[in-house]
């Protein structure tokens, strides 16, 4: 573990923000010279969401990663941005591909459809998170309150996977596995680093 803590520590934040954003330019390219399948929008709309999932589960897992040797906090930053990116252009895809910019019926649909109105809490609890992940933040808030404000990450994963079993209708693999992980990550986060103390004696 050691050798790959050194590793890691080789390796340019920039190198993390590169790597994530190739799943955009494989959409980009998708789009521009089709292989997105019969409805396109749905195919960019989906593989943004699922992307930025993803990113967040993996920036989630940093410190359970942490507990068990592995040292990879320098890149959580860049993960959770990559994170938000990929969830704002998931939102840009519905407003601006999907609904055609109808705001009518997209403010209904955030009336009316559960999966709409779970994955918008999801976005708008990730836009204070992104904007308060540089070091000057950190400063200003403190470390207790930023600490706090960015315990919004599990109410953003939480409402991610719930907006992805929601869209999905159907309970597959794939939705079970991200659920899976999901409460798993918050099961670990949630667990004192000394795990579950037993009383002392009388």
């Amino acid at each position: 573990m050691d050798r790959v803590n050194a590793l890691a520590r080789k390796v340019p934040t920039w190198v993390v923000y590169l790597l994530g954003l190739v799943p955009l330019g494989f959409l980009v390219w998708g789009a521009i010279f089709g292989g997105l399948g019969p409805d396109p929008v749905k195919a960019i709309e989906r593989g943004l969401g699922e992307r930025g999932l993803q990113f967040l589960l993996a920036s989630l897992a940093i410190t359970p990663l942490r507990r068990v040797g592995l040292n990879l906090l320098r890149f959580r930053r860049a993960l959770g941005l990559l994170s938000f990116i990929y969830v704002t252009l998931h939102l840009v895809a519905w407003v601006w591909l999907d609904m055609g910019l109808r705001w009518g019926e997209m403010l209904a649909d955030l009336t009316k459809r559960p999966f709409v109105i779970v994955g918008m809490i999801g976005f708008l609890v990730m836009i204070p998170l992104a904007a308060t992940s540089w070091n000057g933040a950190i400063r200003r808030l403190g470390a207790a309150a930023w600490n706090r404000l960015h315990k919004l990450a599990y109410v953003a994963i939480l409402a991610g996977a719930v907006h992805l079993a929601l869209l999905s209708k159907v309970w597959t693999t794939e939705v079970l596995v991200y659920l899976g992980l999901t409460l798993g990550l918050l099961a670990v986060r949630l667990i004192p680093r000394g795990g579950l103390r037993r009383p002392a004696a009388a």
